[in-house]
């Protein structure tokens, strides 16, 4: 008959010491056959159980003491000998589990990580620089602060829509290029057998019928333009804030300039002694170069700002790189509910009534020209970097045009600063 050993209780596990010598000391603990206490020359406490596993004896570890108590101890060997009694190994079991998991882990991809390998391994298929950085600036841009640190394999669609839902409406054909974008990243994570099952941010089948088709949300003024008669008080308001952010609104307000054009300018751009900016054809829509005369008011802004180390950036981010376009969107968003806390409409489109944005700046420029001036409308559009035809555009890229220009964003100036209507009007192209 087999021996059965005392069963050992807690304090007696305590006060075990190794016997001595170099090998480990096995101490039957009692309780479930097989189960023991190893004690190492260092003093070191773990449990182990020995059994017979297709006729061959086998050890299975089962935790440190005191991490696995006495109690867990016999729990976690009670389970394992009724593995082996239904014929399971736990040993093979375990390896297996453990397998697993390294794999799952393996295939555990973040979003941001998803994003950089697809862009890294698609960028070469675009020939042009300024679709490369757009590609990558819009995804790190707006995704990538909902998205980024997520498992690629746990991104859902209500994940999807906290991203576009903010943009869909304000800026429809940017959050439509983010959707494709992001469907694009999870299709090759997909392919690459980090996640599995229907792409989040498909369109047809699925966000199709939780967002309105963008041709009807973005049927007239795509981005909602200040009110003609509110552009002197909202650019008082702006005066007043600081920061590089509204220092860049206020720049792209007066310049009638995209966002991204200004937030990507560099010293190099301007020439403050011919007072003109001149955008290189690589930042620019139309992929053509743009110059845009400075008024003094544009020219004075200039000079105020300080020029930090360490990097060319007119306006720069508090890390010296570029600002993002959330941070001009937000100075304005601002502005606007700090009008609705003072108990006034705020700065809103006359037409849809919602809060201006800052590429609506452009629409109020566009209005101005045509409601409030003499100026010829061809003159507002090269002002604008909009697709005229060539010999229109030639004309005016001239230098006696480009001087009809500067007298016109002189105007315009003006006009925010709340000069009077009539020195705007008597103007003529």
């Amino acid at each position: 008959m087999p021996r059965v050993a005392k069963e050992l209780g807690p304090l007696d596990i305590k006060r075990a010491i190794h016997a001595g010598g170099k090998h480990n000391t096995m101490l039957p603990v009692g309780g479930v056959a097989g189960l023991y206490l190893q004690v190492t020359p260092n003093g070191g406490k773990t449990w182990v159980l020995r059994a017979a596993l297709a006729g061959k004896r086998a050890e299975m570890g089962l935790g440190g003491f005191p991490t696995v108590t006495l109690a867990q101890a016999r729990e976690k060997a009670r389970d394992a000998r009724n593995k082996i009694d239904q014929g399971i190994d736990p040993l093979a079991e375990r390896k297996a589990a453990r397998a697993a998991l390294v794999a799952a882990a393996r295939r555990g991809l973040t979003f941001t990580d998803a994003m950089n390998r697809y862009l890294d391994a698609k960028m070469e298929a675009f020939s042009n620089e300024k679709h490369k950085a757009q590609w990558r600036a819009t995804l790190a841009t707006y995704a990538e602060p909902e998205l980024g640190s997520m498992l690629v394999q746990d991104i859902q669609v209500q994940d999807v829509l906290k991203v576009l839902h903010p943009l869909w409406s304000d800026r429809t054909e940017t959050a439509t290029r983010l959707r494709g974008r992001i469907e694009a990243v999870l299709s090759w994570a997909t392919v690459s057998g980090h996640r599995t099952g229907d792409n989040p941010a498909r369109w047809a089948g699925n966000l199709k019928e939780l967002l309105p088709a963008p041709a009807k949300v973005a049927k007239g003024d795509n981005h909602p333009a200040l009110n003609l008669d509110d552009a002197s008080a909202w650019f008082a308001a702006l005066q007043a804030r600081e920061g590089f952010g509204a220092r860049a609104l206020e720049f792209a307000a007066l310049t009638a300039a995209r966002s991204g054009e200004v937030r990507g300018a560099v010293w190099a751009e301007i020439d403050p002694d011919r007072a003109l900016w001149t955008i290189p054809a690589d930042r620019m829509k139309m992929s053509r170069e743009h110059r845009i005369p400075l008024s003094p008011a544009a020219l004075a802004l200039l000079r105020a700002m300080p020029r930090l180390d360490g990097t060319e950036m007119v306006f720069p981010s508090t890390k010296g790189g570029q600002l993002s376009d959330m941070t001009l969107s937000a100075t304005m968003r601002r502005m606007h509910e700090a009008e609705i806390e003072a108990q006034r409409p705020g700065f809103i489109d006359r037409v849809n009534k919602r809060p201006a944005v800052p590429h609506g700046l452009r629409s109020t420029f566009r209005d101005w020209v045509a409601e409030r001036t003499h100026f010829p409308g061809e003159m507002a559009e090269v002002a604008l970097a909009h697709k005229i035809s060539s010999a229109v555009e030639a004309a005016y890229r001239r230098g006696d045009m480009i001087e009809k220009r500067r007298r016109m964003m002189a105007d315009w100036a003006e006009f925010l600063a709340g000069a009077k209507e009539a020195e705007n009007i008597v103007r003529l192209g």
